[in-house]
């Protein structure tokens, strides 16, 4: 720590002990606080990658590994360079030749097939809340399933649903009031994507809509259901990219986590 940083905790710990600023404040405060910035480079420097050890620190979550186009061997010292700082590290979009190295690297890791993802999770994970994943058919379950191991890996009770979608409306309407306990709902679906918009138009909690490339020509690899999502005439619904069940399962986490917070915090008032 530097001088300059140095008096700015000084500042800050003052605020708080004089009243004028609270704990909660400070914390904000310090997670997006830089440290030097040489030094946090050369911290995480790999040669071919610079981790960003302070991810955690400002977002609530290490850095995350998109595999794609990275050697198996580079993506190995980059999942052991994350846990050198870090107790769990998520990479995503893993191939087979990947995993292997990284379990032979990291015997902890997981790989989880369907939803080509890699994990090293505590032993003692705290969870909270609870998130829906819904997926409209079987071909949508690799996306559903790299929201749900997302999920899981930040803290998340997640129950699954899957095989829901609207061509048997029956499906869905038989699970929607286990669904509405969720404080976020995750909906994955290809074709014409039109599930969310009826789960949306069925619940009041918010609806994270994740469209997948599958479908026949003239869903366009996913832009037809795209469209759809963004055009819903339902309220409450967010859209992601285009088979970004990572992207929706990270904002679910953060939707949960605060509405089981407040939960909490309304459960020990007097």
């Amino acid at each position: 720590m530097n001088n300059g940083h140095e008096e700015e905790l000084r500042d800050l710990l003052g605020a708080v002990q004089r009243g004028e600023r609270s704990i909660d404040a400070a914390l904000a405060a310090l997670r997006v606080a830089p440290r030097d910035g040489a030094a946090a480079a050369a911290d995480g420097q790999l040669g071919f990658a610079t981790v960003d050890h302070d991810r955690q620190a400002r977002c609530g979550f290490p850095e995350v590994v998109f595999c794609p186009n990275k050697t198996p061997a580079d993506t190995a010292e980059i999942a052991r360079e994350i846990l050198r700082r870090a107790d769990r590290v998520l990479l995503t979009r893993a191939e087979p030749a990947h995993a292997d190295a990284v379990l032979a690297a990291v015997p902890a890791a997981v790989h989880h097939e369907r939803a080509r993802c890699i994990t090293v999770v505590p032993a003692e994970t705290e969870v909270c809340g609870e998130v829906a994943v819904v997926a409209a058919g079987t071909a949508d379950l690799p996306v559903a399933e790299e929201a749900a191991v997302t999920l899981a890996i930040a803290g998340n009770n997640v129950t699954r649903f899957t095989d829901v979608g609207v061509a048997g409306i029956h499906r869905l309407m038989a699970r929607i009031e286990e669904i509405r306990r969720a404080n976020a709902i995750v909906v994955v679906a290809g074709m014409e994507g039109a599930l969310p918009s009826v789960v949306a138009g069925l619940v009041e909690k918010p609806v994270i809509a994740v469209p997948t490339s599958v479908g026949y020509g003239a869903s366009f690899a996913g832009l037809s259901a795209l469209l759809t999502m963004l055009n819903s005439c339902a309220a409450g619904i967010a859209v992601v990219n285009i088979d970004n069940g990572f992207g929706a399962g990270y904002l679910a986490s953060q939707i949960n986590r605060q509405s089981a917070n407040r939960q909490s915090a309304n459960n020990r008032r007097p």
